[in-house]
């Protein structure tokens, strides 16, 4: 994995007040999306962001642009569903060309991937996170609310033909649910180049009060892995990244886990989110944010929003995963799919 550049400048870097240096964005570019995942959106009707409100492509990359300037190295494209916005190729090639940007990667459910992983490869993207929360069509309904598992699996294999590897799978296991896809799940990172990884439940549905109890902890599924399959601790990518990662015995890829309820790592976290409605968020479960779309849209220099973005980072508190009980007790006014993951 791209490393952040060691020469960013410490006097315009974005740097909260524990010291975390923020070198990731999560760059949301629609609120909409094609599944209605248990854990992520309520299955009722939606009123999603009227297109007025969303950012369009030049503003995204100006944003992205100054951003760069102050040591962002990575981008990351979220929704919603990210592939849901119209021409998203073309938005990728310009976030690619942007000088300082390093690694540019998509976070996907894979129902369009399939038509439009060869586009984004071609236009600079270089890593796809990929949603897959089963392998049986019946498990993968229970945990969507909809249809559409072979449409997945033909995108990861068409990211896969692409060489755009390794692929990270996430998936989110939720108590009586899912629980059967563990292992299949598992299972993959024997035959192909795939980092598996498991996310544990977070309260960013639709504020369902079932989310405590369908919570499955990360040490409960590696134990149901373990049961079958040795695995190997070979820690973080890097000491920001979230997932604890494990080789699995004889496989080509590796197992990861995501555990923010049971194991926080809000101290290491190098990360900001942008929402398609241009909100600055510090933190998935940040009860404020810093709006750029007025100023970015009323005229303001450069210099004006990168002090915007200077003073939100310099805000951060430690961190929404140390203190999850009260987002269990008290319902956050944006969802997952409001926020990009």
């Amino acid at each position: 994995m791209t490393q952040p550049a060691a020469t960013a400048d410490c006097s315009t870097a974005l740097v909260d007040r524990f010291g975390r240096v923020v070198r990731s964005l999560r760059l949301s570019v629609t609120d909409r999306c094609n599944l209605r995942c248990v854990y992520c959106m309520p299955e009722g009707p939606i009123r999603w962001f009227p297109k007025s409100r969303i950012l369009s492509f030049e503003e995204l990359a100006r944003l992205a642009s100054i951003l760069a300037g102050l040591g962002v190295r990575e981008l990351r494209l979220t929704g919603g569903e990210p592939l849901l916005r119209r021409d998203l190729p073309t938005l990728a090639g310009m976030l690619a060309g942007i000088d300082g940007i390093e690694e540019l990667a998509v976070t996907t459910n894979g129902l369009l991937l399939e038509d439009l992983a060869a586009p984004l490869v071609e236009a600079g993207v270089q890593r796809f996170n990929i949603h897959l929360d089963a392998l049986t069509a019946g498990a993968f309904r229970a945990a969507s609310r909809r249809d559409g598992l072979d449409r997945v699996l033909a995108g990861i294999a068409a990211v896969e033909q692409l060489g755009a590897t390794p692929i990270k799978l996430n998936a989110v296991i939720v108590r009586g649910i899912n629980e059967d896809a563990v292992l299949p799940l598992a299972e993959l990172a024997l035959r192909h180049n795939y980092h598996v990884r498991f996310i544990e439940l977070m309260p960013l549905g639709g504020g369902e009060p079932f989310e405590v109890e369908k919570l499955v902890p990360g040490r409960e599924i590696r134990a149901r892995i373990e049961s079958f399959h040795r695995l190997t601790p070979i820690g973080r990518e890097r000491p920001s990244s979230p997932a604890t990662v494990f080789r699995i015995d004889g496989g080509a890829g590796n197992i990861g886990f995501i555990n923010p309820v049971t194991e926080p790592f809000c101290g290491d976290c190098d990360r900001i989110r942008l929402t398609a409605d241009g909100k600055v968020r510090t933190c998935l479960f940040a009860r404020a944010e810093t709006d750029l779309a007025e100023p970015l849209r009323g005229g303001a220099p450069d210099g004006a929003i990168a002090d915007l973005l200077r003073a939100a980072v310099a805000g951060k508190e430690a961190g929404g995963c140390l203190e999850l009980q009260r987002f269990y007790d008290d319902r956050l006014p944006r969802k997952m799919w409001q926020i990009g993951g």
